[in-house]
């Protein structure tokens, strides 16, 4: 994926060498490194280990103490200002917020480029600096996984056998 942002126009990239834990994790390894190499704008995607739940994008935005814009699906940018569109429930939110910030990528902004033959030759030869990870509390453990309960068979009732039904909803299963 990195080789890819590097194909389509990324000048240099960064690999923190690790795999995530957590969100918490992910976001303090990021902002550790933010805090040491500043930049304006950090694009979070919306497809992410958190089951898109946004919470990447937030903590970076809290530990770096910057604004955080989330579902965004365009950035214009003007000298130290930019204006981005969000996604709301029932419309769009319109905006304006100087810089840094981070913004949590929506589609429209954050769509699928193939990278041409050119761009992938030009990738291998661009800086890829690997960092190592800082060392990060774990709060979140996972305790156990287990498999849901499977389903029961289907069991087909005649339409004209109502009365059947009402017997295996209070005796079977004991809803009623």
């Amino acid at each position: 994926m990195i080789r890819k942002a590097l194909a389509i126009g990324a000048n240099d990239a960064v690999r923190i060498n690790s795999l995530p834990r957590d969100s918490y994790f992910v976001a303090k390894q990021i902002a550790d490194y933010v805090k040491k190499n500043p930049f304006d704008i950090i694009l979070c995607g919306r497809e992410s280990s958190d089951h898109n739940g946004s919470s990447v994008p937030v903590m970076i935005a809290e530990l770096l103490e910057i604004p955080c814009i989330l579902f965004a699906k365009s950035l214009a940018i003007d000298g130290s200002t930019a204006t981005l569109d969000s996604e709301i429930e029932g419309g769009k939110e319109i905006i304006t917020t100087s810089m840094p910030f981070v913004a949590g990528a929506s589609e429209g902004m954050a769509e699928w480029k193939i990278p041409n033959m050119r761009g992938i030759m030009s990738a291998r030869t661009k800086p890829l600096t690997v960092v190592e990870p800082i060392e990060v509390a774990q709060k979140v453990k996972l305790v156990s996984f287990d498999k849901p309960i499977s389903r029961s068979a289907v069991k087909m009732i005649a339409a004209d056998d109502a009365s059947k039904l009402f017997d295996i909803i209070r005796e079977e299963k004991k809803i009623i």
